[in-house]
């Protein structure tokens, strides 16, 4: 039972963080802007091998024990049970939408073939229930977890046989949901799934070679990264066309695709760090926005990879440009960038390609990606602004939306480290909401932002151990108990949800 001077110290703690909004409410952006929180199908469903679910490659590589306190998304969440009783808390909450993703794994669980009518019905019940209150439904596609089929049949993302499967698994998303869905994302974080599954091997499937991945024992660092990359945009472009030719017109929704939104600085005002910092960008940012905004790979790519990255034909440039009505970008962190001349006689990779080195500034220098396993990244809302000014001012300032940007908490345990007070989080987010605010001011064409993560997830790198939740999750629980955190009255509150009012105008749709 809660203690009544328990219950006094959280109100007032409450309080104080709500002052922090006073120079800022939802109102003061756009009219109909949305405002959401989000998490995914691998991380909060749970129900691993239920009503006809498959696995993915990321339970294949959490069930060998990778992860890093050696726990599985078997139960996760448990959203699978519990999606009627989450939606109720996002409604409480003031959610304008959800974003979730749909476990390909689980609508086709071969990854061809035949659907699982227990899995549509999920989505189904969960989307419908989302419609009844309100809340619109932003789904993704694939966020992350292909199914282990399509890896054991033909190497998943490296063969040009997924272009057609992934066609095929969209079809079916938007025939079954898209009467309910206005916004799609085909793919979440392709600029570093790729790079940690196929260069470093720190994701699945763990495909990497020496010298520059975590001990694989097979795969090609040198090509593959740049390979299932092109197959990836090629897949996107795909279902775009297909979406716009059959199904847009008449479902009056928007597609587009997530990319992770690190913001690079150089370390010094050094020509070299300079140069060094562009080099991070062209290959984190450019190496998606530029094919789907002009057609090709960033010039400063073609020159450095060379024939290790693959063209496009004069059909396939033509249908990558403008296949987006957004842009998704997931932005979390400043990186500093230092100039770290690669040795040219010997094999390269994507990392040793951009040839420097970045770090958090308040961190000993780090080499590469293969560094930043386990740190802690320190707030540096400015980031977002230059970041959202860097897309506007190269990238003819597309629709975007902030489909994650949210704090870790790292507790080390299962059971939760803090229960309702985590001002830092609420500080957090009220920062990156401010500056998203400036940003739109000074001309971003920002039409949405998410909260990662409405609630506590399985993380796919560290399991239970860290944690984003607005609402915290007891993972010791069979139940799966929720508890609202400080940050999710703060949001709230920021989202002046009085229960009376709901909005239902979505400047994401508007002309």
């Amino acid at each position: 039972m809660v203690r009544m001077w328990q219950l006094f110290l959280l109100v007032i703690s409450i309080a104080v963080y709500y002052g922090k909004v006073s120079g800022i409410s939802r109102y003061d952006f756009p009219p109909g802007f949305v405002f959401g929180a989000g998490s995914s199908a691998l991380q909060v469903e749970g129900a691993a091998a239920e009503d006809g679910r498959k696995p993915s490659i990321w339970d294949t590589f959490s069930n060998a024990g990778k992860v890093l306190d050696k726990s599985t998304g078997e139960v996760a969440a448990d959203q699978y049970h519990k999606y009627k009783d989450d939606v109720k808390l996002m409604y409480e909450m003031g959610l304008d939408a959800y974003r979730f993703s749909i476990s390909w794994s689980r609508l086709i669980p071969d990854g061809n073939g035949a659907v699982n009518p227990k899995g549509v019905q999920y989505y189904n019940n969960l989307i419908d229930q989302l419609i009844i209150h309100g809340i619109e439904a932003h789904v993704t596609l694939n966020h992350f977890d292909l199914p282990q089929a399509l890896e054991d049949e033909y190497g998943g993302y490296l063969s040009p046989k997924f272009i057609e499967d992934f066609t095929a698994y969209a079809d079916i998303c938007f025939k079954e949901f898209g009467d309910r869905v206005r916004s799609w994302s085909t793919f979440n974080e392709p600029n570093i799934q790729t790079v940690a599954g196929y260069d470093i091997g720190l994701f699945p499937p763990e495909r990497c070679s020496f010298p520059f991945g975590l001990n694989c024992s097979k795969g090609n660092s040198s090509t593959e990264v740049y390979t299932t990359a092109h197959n990836i945009l090629l897949s996107h472009a795909a279902a775009v066309q297909l979406y716009r030719q059959k199904y847009q017109e008449k479902q009056n929704g928007y597609i587009g695709i997530t990319i992770l939104g690190f913001w690079f600085e150089p370390l010094t005002d050094s020509s070299e760090d300079i140069a060094a910092t562009q080099r991070w960008i062209d290959f984190h940012l450019g190496w998606f926005l530029e094919p789907l905004v002009y057609g090709d790979y960033p010039a400063t790519m073609r020159e450095i990879v060379g024939s290790r990255l693959p063209s496009f034909s004069e059909a396939e440039s033509k249908r990558l440009k403008r296949s987006f009505d957004f842009i998704g970008l997931n932005h979390y962190v400043v990186l500093y960038v230092q100039d770290a001349p690669a040795e040219t006689d010997k094999e390269r990779d994507y990392v040793t390609d951009i040839s420097a080195r970045i770090s958090f500034l308040d961190r000993l220098l780090v080499e590469d990606f293969r560094s930043l396993k386990g740190f802690e990244m320190p707030a540096a809302p400015w980031g977002m602004q230059r970041l959202l000014e860097y897309v506007k001012l190269h990238y003819e300032n597309p629709a975007v939306i902030i489909h994650e940007n949210g704090y870790a908490d790292f507790s080390n345990s299962a059971t939760p480290s803090k229960t309702h007070d985590d001002a830092e989080r609420a500080d957090y987010l009220r920062g990156y909401i401010e500056s998203l605010l400036l940003s739109i001011r000074n001309g971003s064409n920002a039409r949405a932002y998410f909260v990662w993560s409405f609630m506590d997830c399985f993380e796919l790198l560290s399991g239970y151990t860290t944690r984003y939740g607005l609402y915290g999750v007891d993972f010791h629980d069979k139940d799966r108990k929720r508890y609202p955190r400080l940050s999710a009255h703060w949001y709230s509150s920021f989202l002046e949800n009085t229960g009376l009012e709901r909005r239902r105008s979505s400047y994401l749709y508007s002309s």
